[in-house]
């Protein structure tokens, strides 16, 4: 077990493309901050404000951005994404290129501007191409002014080529924009190689920390394009003179922060990054690769469908699998009252195991598996 996560003897987690544990330093950060608060008061604000920009350069490095002024600290994954779709300044007969098998954040968004803008969106069937990227560009044309993608899709555990897709973009002149909440924390992500527009990404999966802060990435040549929809005290240039009464959004994505920090969240970010750099990117992703192979593997052997593809460039951290001759939601809720934490998704199970999981949770899983198909008939 590793010594960051103590969890229960009875607990397998496999569930961190859902919601992952928090590790032992991010709980002591929480309790830190508040105990602080509680003798301290504010004493210390302008230290909780170094700790804000150290976040922003552990993000600025989890993405490969040049530079922190690129980062925006928002809520969550949603927020970022309806700063870029009301931010935009939409013409009638503007199109929007995303697909059916979307987690529905990244669907309800563009859809929710048709009756607005005039906005089409245009799901394309990943299924539908000679590649995933093939059925999603078919899809573009003149029109296109936005494509949005998951860069890991959340139920299949698909990995998308960005930077084909970011490539393709580049050349049509077309917005990129990445939900990348299923790879940042799991494998490395550079924004500089895939050309992408716009990232957004919550915390509380892979990158391990409480739910309600979330990175925004927006690239610095997009920011004075996008229409600004919240306004308060944070997101101005001068943001410490209260008394001044002439005001501008701030040049950096600070802009899209419109009031007070979530200063607890941030330092609980803050610590469970940390755990990551110290681990190292390229370690996590090979450890999370060697997992999902195995479980791939031996749920094969087991006879389970798998639904995530094996080719290691197309596989993150998900692996979601069905057996064709047993019932799965009843697999899936003996799975959970034994103790195996996974999610239903795609029709099947999803396991999705981090770089801490020990071989030994695999196995416990795997043998669980069995026993409930055994005693299915």
């Amino acid at each position: 077990m590793h010594p960051e996560f103590p969890l229960a003897e009875d607990i397998v987690h496999l569930n961190h493309a859902g919601v992952g544990p928090w590790p032992r330093r991010t709980i002591d950060a929480i309790a830190r901050f508040a105990d602080e608060n509680m003798r301290l008061g504010s004493r210390h604000y302008l230290r909780w404000l170094e700790v804000e920009r150290e976040l922003r350069e552990i993000l600025r490095w989890l993405i490969n951005a040049p530079s922190a002024d690129e980062i925006a600290l928002l809520k969550n994954t949603s927020e970022a994404l309806s700063m870029v779709a009301y931010g935009i300044d939409w013409r009638s007969g503007d199109n929007v290129v995303a697909s059916r098998q979307e987690f529905p954040s990244n669907r309800i968004v563009w859809e929710s501007l048709e009756p607005h803008f005039g906005v089409e969106v245009r799901l394309a069937d990943l299924d539908q191409g000679v590649t995933p990227e093939d059925a999603l560009l078919a899809h573009v044309d003149k029109h296109t002014r936005l494509l949005a993608v998951s860069s890991v899709q959340y139920a299949s555990g698909l990995r998308m080529d960005l930077d084909r897709l970011g490539e393709a973009c580049r050349a049509r002149n077309v917005l990129f924009c990445v939900d990348a909440i299923q790879t940042l924390g799991a494998l490395p992500f550079d924004v500089q190689t895939c050309g992408v527009d716009f990232v957004m990404a919550d915390g509380h999966k892979w990158m391990l920390a409480p739910e309600g802060v979330a990175l925004f990435y927006c690239k610095p040549e997009c920011r004075e394009q996008l229409r600004l929809s919240q306004f308060g005290w944070h997101m101005v240039e001068d943001h410490n003179d209260y008394d001044r009464m002439d005001w501008q959004p701030a040049a950096s994505a600070r802009r899209f922060e419109a009031g007070s920090a979530n200063n607890m969240g941030i330092h609980a970010l803050h610590a469970s990054l940390s755990l990551l750099r110290e681990e190292g990117l390229s370690s996590i992703h090979e450890i999370i690769s060697r997992n999902t192979l195995y479980l791939y593997d031996s749920l094969q052997d087991a006879g389970f469908e798998v639904i995530t593809p094996r080719a290691s460039e197309r596989r993150a951290g998900i692996i979601t699998f069905r057996h064709p001759h047993k019932d799965n939601r009843a697999i899936y809720e003996y799975l959970q009252s034994a103790g195996i934490l996974c999610a239903r998704r795609a029709g099947g199970i999803r396991f999705s195991p981090h770089f801490y999981t020990p071989p030994e949770f695999l196995d416990r899983a795997l043998n669980t598996l069995r026993q409930v198909v055994h005693a299915c008939g």
